[in-house]
């Protein structure tokens, strides 16, 4: 994988708006734990590894605290925990993908990359309704690839309480 293509991106768009417009979209997949999860390309700045981060206090549980990323304040985003699953127990092996939300830089803990994927829009299917946790409001759709599900991530509604 070319992360410097992907840390060089530097517009924003939606899953709809860039599905819509080629017909195709990229989204980079990563993992957490045996699960497969993708953001779309558009929105990611870089990936990095793991650093030491600083807590801050009063925040939310999925919230694990701020880092200095080249002089801007970011915080970091436990997807694990925001998808009701534990804390991460972090390593030195665990990525952070820095994405663009809504004008703003947030870091997603993952546990690894995964690949740069390119899918066709009607290849996105809609995430059931299971009628129980609000975990699905953070997912915009599922892609099956290679028998594998992965989730996509709808980065607008993930820092929504």
């Amino acid at each position: 994988m070319n992360q410097q293509a992907v840390a060089s991106n530097t517009s924003s768009a939606t899953w709809a708006g860039s599905a819509a417009a080629a017909g195709q979209t990229q989204f980079v997949s990563f993992a957490i734990g045996n699960d497969q999860y993708g953001v779309d390309i558009m929105a990611v700045r870089e990936i990095k590894g793991w650093t030491d981060i600083t807590h801050l206090p009063k925040q939310p549980d999925y919230v694990r605290g701020v880092l200095d990323l080249r002089g801007a304040i970011v915080p970091i985003v436990d997807l694990r925990c925001r998808f009701g699953q534990g804390l991460t127990e972090t390593t030195p092996l665990h990525i952070v993908i820095i994405v663009q939300i809504d004008g703003r830089q947030v870091g997603l803990i993952g546990d690894r990359v995964l690949d740069i994927v390119s899918v066709d829009a009607a290849e996105i299917k809609q995430v059931p309704d299971t009628g129980g946790t609000d975990a699905a409001n953070f997912l915009a759709g599922i892609v099956t690839l290679e028998n594998v599900l992965i989730a996509l991530i709808d980065l607008e509604n993930l820092l929504s309480v």
